[in-house]
């Protein structure tokens, strides 16, 4: 089984974020921000406008991207966690 988004929506994972500061200084769970870099494990075909017109995604599987802080909905599948957001919560294509 595997997780199919639909319209504009995207499912990513979460990029792991440092331990440590560059000073060496190790964080606890509690001071670390919520990662804003992630991997999209699958796309949805695109979101279709009222006069029916097809907007494309302009991401694909395997880009790194840099998505809006405390978007989409966490969801848990096979043991992983994953983020469900729309395209247009995503901010940048990292390369």
């Amino acid at each position: 089984m595997k997780i199919r988004p639909l319209a504009d929506r995207v499912v990513v994972k979460m990029v792991e974020s440092e331990e440590t500061t560059k000073s060496g200084i190790v964080l606890p769970g509690s001071a670390k921000e919520k990662p804003q870099v992630a991997e999209i494990v699958a796309v949805g075909p695109g979101a279709v406008t009222e006069d029916g017109k097809k907007i494309e995604m302009e991401v694909k599987v395997g880009d790194r991207v840099i998505m809006s802080k405390y978007s989409g909905t966490e969801v848990k599948f096979d043991g992983q966690e994953y983020t469900i957001l729309k395209q247009g919560d995503i901010l940048a294509v990292v390369d």
